[in-house]
C-alpha cells in the first residue's frame, strides 16, 4: 500500500506511539484488503462500547491507547452502551470514560444522523454499527465499509482509512436483484423484508424492486438486513441516491413473495403469555417513531401490563421530552431509555421473553435464548396485556 511520506512518518512512530500503533491497524487492514492508499474520512462512528461486548481485553486495548496519549482526529461518535449491574454499571462508565479522554464525543447511539454527525453525500466516514453502515451507504449515499470497533479507532486517531472494498465505485454495484411480490406498507413488514432479504444476499448488495418505502422503513429494513446477513449496502428502486448507476447485466434475479415473509414471521411468534417485556427502538428510534408510540399508547388508554423500553439518541429523547411524548409513554408504563442498547445488555439474566417490532432486535435476542414475539408496533401496543 502507497504511504505519503507524512503517513510513513506516522508509521515510524515520529507523530507519537498512538499514531503509529493506529497506522500498523490500517497498513495491516489496507493489506489484507489490498488497498493501494489511505484516503481522508469525515467522521467516525465507533462500536465496541458495551462492557458485555468489550469485556477486560476490550478494556486493555482503550487503556492502552489512552496511556499512549491517543487523541481522535476527526468527529468521532459512540454505539450505544449496555446497562447491568452495579459492578457492569462501573465498567461501562470507565469505557465511556476512556473514549472521553480521547476526544470522542460521547453521544452513545446507532442512529447518529439523528444528531451531529451526519454525513452527506460521497463523504468517506469509517463506522462501525452495521444498522448506521447500512444507513449511511444506503440511503445517505455516503461511503464505509463495515469498520470493527478497532480499525475505526485507528481512521478516528489517524483521520483517514484504507481505500477498499465499499469505497470503490465498482464494488457498490448491485449483485442481486429482489424483486418483491408481496405488499409490503407497515414498517415491521419492511423490517422482516429486510431480514429474508439479508438470509438471501448474505454479504451482496441487493437492488430491491416493488417498495416504496419512508425513511424509517428504510433504516428498519437496513438493520434486518444487516443482521440476518452482513449487507452493507442496498439499493432501492426510484427511492434511494444511487439507484440509477446500481445494476449491471451480471446480476442475480431473485422473488421474494407473502410465504418468503411468512417465513420469517412464523419464526418469532411467541405467545403473549411467554412475554415478559416490549422493546422499540432496535435501531434507535426518530422522533416521529416515538410520536406514533405515544399516540398508539393514548388510543389504548390502559397502562401496560408488562414494562415498554424505547431506546433513543439523547438528542431525539430531548425533544421527545421537550414536546410530552415521554410523559404520555411513562403514563402507560413505558420508558425511554436514552444512549443505551438492550441488545448488548444481559437481558437473558432477567427476562424470559420479548415482544418487538424490529428484525434487528429479534435476531438477537432469539440468539439469546429468549422468547421473541416479532410484530406491528400497532398489534404490540394494542394487543399486549
Amino acid at each position: 500500500m502507497y504511504l505519503t511520506k507524512e503517513e510513513e512518518l506516522a508509521l515510524s512512530g515520529e507523530y507519537g506511539p498512538a499514531v503509529q500503533k493506529a497506522m500498523e491497524i490500517l497498513v495491516a487492514l489496507g493489506d489484507i484488503y489490498n488497498a493501494d492508499r489511505l484516503i481522508p474520512i469525515k467522521s467516525a462512528q465507533i462500536a465496541g462500547v458495551s462492557y458485555k461486548n468489550l469485556g477486560e481485553y476490550g478494556m486493555q486495548f482503550l487503556r492502552d491507547f489512552v496511556e499512549m496519549g491517543a487523541k481522535v482526529s476527526v468527529y468521532t461518535t459512540l454505539n450505544p452502551a449496555g446497562i447491568g449491574d452495579e459492578e457492569f454499571t462501573e465498567k461501562q462508565q470507565e469505557i465511556l470514560d476512556l473514549y472521553r479522554a480521547m476526544g470522542v464525543e460521547i453521544t452513545s447511539t446507532c442512529t447518529p444522523y439523528y444528531g451531529p454527525n451526519l454525513p452527506k453525500f460521497g463523504d468517506h466516514l469509517a463506522w462501525s454499527e452495521s444498522s448506521a453502515v447500512s444507513f449511511a451507504n444506503s440511503v445517505l449515499g455516503a461511503r464505509t465499509n463495515r469498520e470493527g470497533g478497532p480499525s475505526s479507532l485507528a481512521a478516528a486517531i489517524v483521520g483517514k482509512t484504507p481505500k477498499y472494498g465499499l469505497h470503490l465505485e465498482e464494488n457498490r454495484k448491485a449483485t442481486h436483484v429482489i424483486k418483491v411480490e408481496a405488499e409490503v406498507k407497515e414498517r415491521t413488514e419492511y423490517s422482516i423484508l429486510g431480514y429474508r432479504i439479508g438470509e438471501i444476499v448474505k454479504d451482496g448488495v441487493p437492488y430491491i424492486k416493488g417498495i416504496r418505502p419512508d425513511v424509517d422503513d428504510l433504516k428498519a429494513m437496513g438493520a434486518s438486513m444487516a443482521a440476518s446477513g452482513s449487507v452493507a449496502l442496498y439499493h432501492v428502486e426510484g427511492e434511494t441516491p444511487e439507484w440509477r448507476v446500481a445494476l449491471t447485466d451480471d446480476v442475480e434475479k431473485i422473488a421474494v413473495d407473502k410465504k418468503d415473509l411468512q417465513d420469517v414471521r412464523d419464526r418469532f411468534s411467541a405467545e403473549w403469555g411467554a412475554v415478559d417485556f416490549i422493546l422499540l427502538g432496535c435501531p434507535h428510534a426518530s422522533l416521529r417513531e416515538i410520536k406514533e408510540i405515544a399516540e398508539l399508547l393514548r388510543m389504548r388508554n390502559r397502562p401496560l401490563k408488562v414494562p415498554l423500553f424505547v431506546t433513543v439518541s439523547k438528542s431525539v429523547k430531548a425533544l421527545a421530552d421537550y414536546l410530552g411524548y415521554t410523559e404520555i409513554i411513562e403514563r402507560y408504563n413505558g420508558k425511554l431509555l436514552s444512549d443505551v442498547c438492550l441488545v448488548v445488555s444481559p437481558v437473558n439474566e432477567w427476562y424470559s421473553g420479548v415482544a418487538t417490532n424490529s428484525g434487528k432486535a429479534a435476531f438477537y435476542f432469539k440468539s439469546f435464548g429468549l422468547n421473541v414475539r416479532l410484530d406491528s408496533l400497532e398489534k404490540i401496543i394494542m394487543e399486549a396485556p
